[in-house]
């Protein structure tokens, strides 16, 4: 993936815009992988919904009511910028879609997605990374960022948890 941005955007400078918390082991591992001058930023969302427990969550998945809330914005200007979003997971296309919009307003010159991991079979909104690191199947992942219930984001791995 390292490969493709720095063959993309040969000879210019991008923005890494990092969707906290789960994006960032996995940004800081793909900007060492690109051989472009680059800066950081970072970008927070909520999602609005009522969370099951985690048990329960870990059983049947949880889907938000579409509500994103932006929690964080970019600290720097974005307008005329190569900008690539990077995000951990990219699931049913809400959070990513609204993020996108975001972004668009402060008017770059390009904007890319990175996504470590594409799981298109919850998609609700028609979205697609630019650059995927792998399509993964309905399966509740934690690790390498992703957690669950804030916790296993400093696994060296991504690692599955079963439904039972």
């Amino acid at each position: 993936m390292g490969d493709e941005i720095t063959r993309d955007f040969r000879g210019e400078t991008i923005i890494f815009v990092g969707v906290l918390k789960g994006a960032a082991i996995f940004l800081s591992d793909l900007a060492r992988r690109v051989e472009l001058d680059a800066t950081f930023d970072f970008i927070g969302v909520s999602s609005y919904g009522n969370r099951p427990s985690p048990s329960q969550e870990l059983l049947s998945g949880w889907d938000s009511t579409g509500e994103v809330r932006l929690t964080k914005d970019v600290d720097q200007s974005m307008r005329d910028r190569n900008v690539i979003m990077v995000e951990d997971i990219l699931d049913t296309g809400l959070t990513m879609t609204y993020l996108r919009k975001i972004i668009q307003a402060h008017q770059p010159r390009a904007l890319k997605i990175a996504a470590l991991l594409d799981k298109p079979s919850r998609r609700k909104q028609a979205i697609e990374a630019d650059y995927v690191g792998f399509k993964i199947p309905d399966e509740f992942v934690v690790g390498y960022g992703l957690d669950y219930a804030e916790r296993y984001r400093n696994l060296p791995d991504i690692c599955v948890i079963p439904r039972n």
